[in-house]
């Protein structure tokens, strides 16, 4: 089936129209129309063969709303006009201990990316959401019952949402904790909605003055500018849990040392270059950890899906046409959005 998307024939080339081929849906399979994209930061990564390994032509995108316009023979869990989503994994081995617990992100194989991951489709590599359509195996299909006029604003949250959602659970957020979330752009500003919705005491630090009264406006009970040292260490040692969004190397002690004993700092942004080296005492003397983690799972994603329609929560954002994507790659680059592009998938008919 051929299909209108956006991609990349090379690293140094613009994103541009091409058609692709998707799969008549198997008896396993979900088809979906995809309404609205989100962009993610991995998706100029990508395009760009910064961290190499690109296979082109490169469709991006892994933050996919959408509705389903066919279902295989075997698919019971959805039907024909079901508002569902798709998020980074379309596929895992499904027989290793970790996708076995419901954790397919650390698949012990590793899972199959929603773009450019491998496959039996042509061209060989998955293809992603900057298109009309999909096929995704029914297993990692996700329901989305927020209301139609917030669909666009969900689509980051298949991303950005999961990716916070999964440490803030595995360390068991909740009333009665202090929690700081550190930089506020497409991560953080969803850390700190779901932080604050657990009923944990939220602190946001950013190295922009500018945003302390959007960070207060997210939810942040509190906001320090991490550039100022006196604000910082006013909150040594009465941390629970910090969740370090930052993608950019920097300096961990700062951190480690606001932790109370037994308390965690949590990366989940990759730095191009290495953090410089964390101080052995600051963990060894508090029995502090410096821990990492990877999206979600499917079922746990589910579960944050639900949270979020339950407790009203969706990402802030700017919705373009797939046409300016290069220009939101750019503007990404500068930090210049608040806080996430989505693409609007009809854009893709003009």
């Amino acid at each position: 089936m051929t299909t209108r998307a956006y991609g990349a024939h090379a690293a140094d080339q613009p994103l541009q129209p091409i058609d692709i081929e998707r799969r008549t849906p198997g008896p396993g399979d979900v088809q979906i129309d995809i309404a609205y994209c989100g962009v993610c930061h991995s998706d100029l990564h990508t395009v760009r063969s910064e961290w190499g390994g690109t296979r082109y032509p490169c469709v991006p995108g892994h933050e996919i709303v959408g509705q389903v316009t066919a279902v295989g023979s075997a698919v019971t869990g959805f039907k024909v006009g079901d508002t569902v989503g798709v998020g980074c994994m379309v596929d895992s081995c499904q027989s290793c201990s970790a996708c076995g617990d419901g954790l397919e992100q650390y698949c012990e194989k590793g899972f199959i990316g929603t773009y450019n991951g491998r496959t039996q489709d042509p061209p060989g590599h998955t293809l992603g959401g900057y298109s009309q359509r999909i096929v995704v195996s029914e297993r990692f299909v996700l329901r989305v019952t927020h209301p139609e006029d917030q669909l666009a604003a969900v689509a980051p949250l298949l991303c950005a949402g999961i990716t916070t959602w999964s440490p803030l659970r595995h360390w068991k957020v909740g009333p009665g904790m202090k929690v700081g979330i550190v930089g506020i752009g497409g991560l953080g500003h969803m850390g700190i909605k779901l932080a604050r919705a657990m009923g944990a005491q939220v602190v946001a630090f950013t190295t922009s003055e500018s945003k302390r009264q959007d960070a207060h406006d997210l939810g942040a009970h509190e906001v320090v500018n991490s550039r100022n040292a006196g604000e910082v260490r006013a909150h040594a040692g009465t941390f629970d849990f910090i969740l370090d969004t930052v993608a950019a190397s920097h300096d961990l002690d700062a951190l480690t040392a606001l932790l109370k004993r037994d308390g965690t700092l949590c990366l989940v942004g990759v730095p191009e270059h290495p953090h410089p080296s964390p101080s052995v005492g600051q963990l060894v003397f508090g029995r502090r950890s410096i821990a990492g983690s990877l999206i979600g799972g499917i079922a746990e994603t589910q579960e944050m899906l639900d949270f979020c329609a339950a407790h009203g929560i969706v990402s802030e954002i700017e919705m373009i046409p797939v046409q300016q994507i290069d220009e939101a790659y750019e503007r990404m680059q500068r930090s210049d959005v608040k806080y996430r592009f989505v693409i609007d998938n009809r854009s893709l008919a003009g």
